[in-house]
């Protein structure tokens, strides 16, 4: 008997998505000081998520910064860790979290570039992921305590789970245009601590 079907959608949101004018205007700050100091055009940026169906329910998981109040469990929080310094994140606005949420809300869903991506439809695979969320390494956020290049955020935890979970994340890519800044920093850092097993990307995947 075939075993029931999953999936695993990436999403891909304009930072800023769903009025937040001062995570637009603060991005496009950065871009254009990255830009300028690399050689190269701005890019829009983009920040990630996941939504995994699985016959037992659906699952968001994404990474928000900052952590809007204490009831961690009814947003499904599994991981959280300081945002610029070390032992600063007693306070809430200086903590970001990482969240597994059974039918929990991407309120961004709607904005995401394309729609979302499927990168899988292996139930093995979701489900490695979303045990994969409890291991997410609580490294600074906004900073690049590993030495990847890049600074740890939320795209460098989706792009960790994908790798930690075995799907090829080299076959995944941003549209053009756009860049998720601390991507490849999380691929890095999974691959440094011992990455799953590659599985085949589903046909019509996530890379462009």
């Amino acid at each position: 008997m075939d075993m029931p079907s999953a999936t695993v959608d990436l999403y891909w949101i304009p930072l800023g998505a769903g009025g937040s004018g001062l995570v637009r205007a603060t991005g496009r700050i950065y871009e254009r000081i990255t830009a300028r100091r690399e050689r190269r055009h701005p890019m829009h940026l983009l920040h990630t998520a996941l939504q995994v169906h699985l016959p037992e329910g659906r699952f968001v998981v994404e990474t928000m910064w900052p952590s809007p109040d204490t009831d961690l469990e009814a947003r499904g929080v599994v991981v959280s860790g300081d945002v610029g310094v070390r032992r600063l994140g007693l306070a809430r606005w200086l903590r970001y979290e990482v969240r597994c949420w059974r039918d929990g809300v991407l309120p961004d869903s709607g904005a995401a570039i394309g729609g979302p991506r499927t990168v899988s439809h292996d139930i093995v695979t979701a489900r490695r992921l979303l045990e994969q969320t409890h291991s997410v390494p609580e490294l600074i956020w906004g900073r690049d305590e590993m030495g990847t290049g890049e600074m740890w955020n939320s795209n460098s935890v989706i792009s960790w789970l994908l790798t930690r979970s075995g799907l090829p994340t080299e076959a995944i890519a941003p549209p053009r245009g756009s860049r998720a800044p601390g991507w490849q920093a999380g691929i890095v850092i999974a691959r440094a601590r011992g990455g799953g097993t590659t599985t085949p990307l589903t046909t019509g995947s996530a890379a462009v």
